[in-house]
């Protein structure tokens, strides 16, 4: 039996291990971002993962990196720490500036050399994610969302109710830095949310995938995405499937990066 923090076992055949190589990049507002770049074979260069990860992680967490080695079976993958998260620099603006760190994840896989990037990103990543494929100038060639919220300002659950504690009150707040995130100040002015800019993603494929045991946004966030997208997406429930990166197991990761795959050639986009 797998806990919801270990993707489980990988297989009963050997397995070589990624390359896994420090990179490091600068966002376009200038913050410095650290991450990895995973591959199985460096003469590969066709696909490119672009991963963000979830509020309060980071690339070398070990649940975290063990869903980026699994991407890595199918292609390279670039995971770069958002700002005020692990070993990046600047203060986390949980979601809004962000953007900009996933858009230098993609501009640094294709200064890689890689053909194919596309984007999957994790809760406050997959937030991130879609934001950028909706809003950005160069979008990647196909994006997936897990356990993406569709709107601001969640308090529904038990476990939103304690990151608006640990993002609004003074001792939440230092509570964040002991948990490796440095906060900055509070929006002045509210981005859109995901529901207000999904439906400007297509003609670019489009997955959101959600658990339907996740305790933090329940899946009526993901079918309001999905009916916001205006039939431009594609849905997965998964069940007994909780919250992002530490509720992946190895099949429903293969099964991503199957479909980011197939869809980002001109064959499968059609």
């Amino acid at each position: 039996m797998h806990t919801t923090k270990d993707p489980g076992q990988l297989d009963s055949v050997t397995v070589v291990p990624p390359n896994v190589t420090p990179v490091t990049s600068v966002s376009h507002d200038a913050v410095t971002l650290h991450g990895l770049h995973l591959t199985s074979s460096p003469s590969v260069t066709d696909l490119a993962f672009v991963v963000g990860h979830g509020f309060t992680n980071h690339v070398r967490k070990p649940f975290v990196l063990r869903v980026l080695e699994r991407f890595a079976r199918h292609g390279g993958v670039v995971a770069l720490d958002f700002r005020g998260h692990g070993r990046s620099h600047g203060l986390s603006t949980v979601g809004n500036d962000e953007v900009h760190d996933l858009a230098a994840g993609v501009s640094l896989a294709r200064d890689l050399g890689y053909r194919r990037v596309v984007t999957v990103g994790f809760s406050m990543g997959a937030s991130i994610a879609l934001r950028h494929a909706a809003l950005h100038d160069e979008r990647p060639a196909a994006v997936a969302a897990v356990s993406t919220p569709s709107r601001w300002w969640v308090r529904d659950t038990v476990a939103m109710r304690r990151v608006h504690w640990l993002l609004e009150q003074p001792h939440g707040r230092l509570a964040a830095r002991a948990l490796g995130v440095r906060l900055g100040p509070p929006w002045r002015i509210t981005p859109p949310s995901p529901l207000e800019v999904v439906h400007r993603i297509a003609p670019t494929p489009l997955l959101i995938v959600h658990g339907e045991e996740d305790h933090y946004f329940g899946p009526a966030h993901a079918r309001a995405l999905h009916r916001a997208a205006g039939g431009g997406g594609e849905l997965w429930l998964e069940p007994r499937i909780r919250h992002a990166e530490s509720a992946m197991t190895p099949a429903l990761v293969d099964r991503i990066a199957t479909w980011l795959d197939h869809r980002s050639t001109d064959e499968g986009s059609r």
